[in-house]
């Protein structure tokens, strides 16, 4: 590809971009989801941020990330739900799958 095209493309994703952008705060008032759907977004955020938790817990490139990996995950999990400082909740499960591996757990 040459650097004309590249270049191009460039500033057509970064004019799109900025589009999409700014039509969130000027279309606002123009139109309103219905409470079902407002609804229905918010909880298919907290599904996708699950799924990308779950996908990067439990896997390591194609193959299954072992028991540490998931194990910490848990545990962070749990102190972020009992609303732990995010530093211990970090750390926490950090040292979790550390500690696991330090025993030989894969």
């Amino acid at each position: 590809m040459n650097t004309t095209a590249l270049l191009a493309a460039i500033l057509v994703l970064a004019v799109g971009t900025f589009s999409l952008r700014l039509a969130g705060p000027l279309l606002r008032t123009r139109f309103e989801l219905p409470e079902r759907a407002q609804q229905v977004m918010s909880v298919a955020a907290i599904v996708l941020l699950a799924a990308l938790v779950a996908t990067a817990a439990l896997t390591d490139g194609q193959s299954h990330a072992g028991i540490a990996r998931p194990a910490g995950v848990l545990v962070g999990g749990v102190l972020a739900w009992r609303k732990a400082p995010f530093v211990l909740v970090v750390v926490a499960a950090a040292v979790t799958a550390a500690g696991l591996r330090l025993l030989g757990v894969p």
